[in-house]
């Protein structure tokens, strides 16, 4: 069965502040979707919301992942149910190398989306984690860094530690290879990127695209459109999405901005700079 992600009328605060008011998507896996719009209009909060950030709450509304509501879950039980989000600045974490931070990221997905039983905290810890044998791993990292054709000397280096921009996007992405997540959020996956880095991370993208994988990618321009082709592409406007089409839609809001699409006062009736 094809995993949905489905969000209905999604509300959301921050320190007492409405940022999401009202969100309506569905990303079915196998499609890609733009979400673009302008600073503060909502867009990292929605991804941030969809992972579970304790950060925000949510006031109002649904999030549904694979037929479950999932916004009682913790952020790692909705990681191990196969959704990812790929961050806008991703951390450095000296000392610990990419190899060792990806198999132990491996292990704690495969502990799976374990079914909760009779009066069980679907916020709670889960139990010993599984080992991935080192060959195994071996095998599997390497055919991930074939695909994305991804130096062997990148692994041993301590995770995004004095990192470019691309090489911690490019580092994300390998994440993403390997645990293989179902639907996947990419949060301004271009932002801080150079023309030639945003060309390898785009590509690196669309190697892992296919029926297997259904996207969401955030960003504010359309160049990083011009690697990757949406199959829709939503506008997101003081913490709604105001309008949605194909991928002609970015091409008309590269000529035009955004000013054309937004509400008027009267069908706006709530102002804010989310």
């Amino acid at each position: 069965m094809t995993s949905q992600l489905v969000i209905k009328n999604l509300h959301a605060n921050i320190e007492g502040k409405p940022i999401l008011r009202g969100v309506d998507l569905v990303v079915n896996q196998g499609e890609v979707h733009a979400l673009m719009g302008p600073n503060g209009s909502g867009k990292s909060t929605l991804a941030n919301v969809v992972m579970g950030n304790p950060k925000y709450e949510v006031t109002d509304g649904e999030i549904w992942f694979k037929g479950e509501n999932i916004l009682e879950y913790s952020p790692d039980r909705r990681a191990r149910m196969r959704l990812f989000l790929a961050f806008q600045y991703p951390m450095s974490i000296p000392g610990v190398s990419v190899a060792n931070f990806l198999r132990r990221s491996l292990e704690a997905v495969r502990e799976g989306n374990k079914p909760l039983e009779e009066g069980e905290n679907p916020t709670g810890k889960i139990g010993k984690r599984k080992t991935v044998p080192p060959g195994e791993f071996r095998k599997l990292l390497q055919a991930k860094m074939q695909l994305l054709k991804v130096d062997n000397s990148f692994i041993n280096r301590s995770i995004n530690d004095g990192f470019s921009g691309g090489e911690k996007k490019r580092a994300e992405i390998l994440q993403m290879a390997l645990l293989e997540p179902e639907i996947a959020l990419m949060d301004e996956t271009d932002s801080g990127l150079d023309i030639d880095a945003l060309r390898i991370v785009s590509e690196s993208v669309n190697a892992l695209s296919g029926p297997n994988l259904g996207i969401l990618l955030i960003t504010h321009y359309q160049r990083m459109l011009n690697y990757i082709t949406p199959d829709y592409v939503h506008v997101m406007f003081n913490g709604r999405i105001i309008k949605s089409g194909g991928k002609e839609l970015a091409l008309e809001l590269e000529e035009k901005g955004y000013e054309w699409l937004k509400p008027s006062d009267a069908e706006n009736e709530v102002t804010a700079d989310a």
